[in-house]
């Protein structure tokens, strides 16, 4: 049983997000536009967590859509680096840092940490709402557990995908399929966690 959506916004701008979201929702059926078919920017993340920043977009989406909304906040977490760059990925090179700069500004800072000290995560937080002031939004998480690599490898994927190895098959993010990604990732994980919850609460509703 999963929530009876009729038409969700996703409140992102990243291509690469819209795409996995896409892949993911796509069996259960429902209508999901971006927000930007709305004419929406996405709002500024003042947020320190990746559960508030979610729910800021989550919000702001359905504030100016009118329908319900999900939005994810993801990022990568270096524990060599002090779980950094955290909610700072996508601007960890700075604010209008591209791709290449955050990679490349992550090597360097690892460039001397042996192998065996570059575990990592991806870890990612869902965000639902059913309208803008929900007292009630569902959240989902996940985390993605591997390591960094020394230089980048594969051509799929976005973000951190070039550097970030699986720890279970050591293959890069962006070496494996979308199906394959679509097991192991932060955002498929968050996005399961989220159904399950969606599910126990709709049973509590109905009793």
């Amino acid at each position: 049983m999963t929530l009876p959506i009729q038409k969700l916004v996703l409140a992102s701008g990243n291509r690469g997000k819209l795409r996995e979201f896409d892949e993911l929702l796509q069996p259960l059926g429902w209508q999901v536009q971006p927000q930007s078919v709305f004419g929406i920017e996405p709002p500024e993340e003042t947020e320190h967590s990746f559960r508030g920043n979610a729910l800021l977009k989550a919000r702001y989406a359905a504030l100016h859509s009118g329908y319900a909304a999900l939005a994810d906040d993801s990022g990568l977490e270096v524990e060599v680096l002090g779980g950094a760059p955290s909610v700072y990925s996508a601007r960890y090179a700075g604010p209008e840092a591209s791709d290449a700069d955050n990679l490349a500004k992550l090597l360097a800072a690892l460039a001397a940490v042996p192998e065996g000290q570059r575990q990592a995560r991806f870890r990612c937080v869902i965000a639902f709402v059913r309208s803008a002031d929900d007292p009630d939004p569902i959240i989902g998480e996940g985390v993605w557990e591997g390591y960094i690599l020394p230089a980048p490898r594969g051509s799929g994927g976005f973000g951190y995908d070039p550097v970030f190895a699986d720890l279970h098959t050591h293959m890069s993010a962006a070496e494996m399929s979308s199906s394959e990604k679509n097991l192991r990732s932060h955002r498929a994980m968050a996005l399961r966690d989220f159904l399950a919850r969606s599910s126990a609460a709709l049973a509590a509703n109905s009793r």
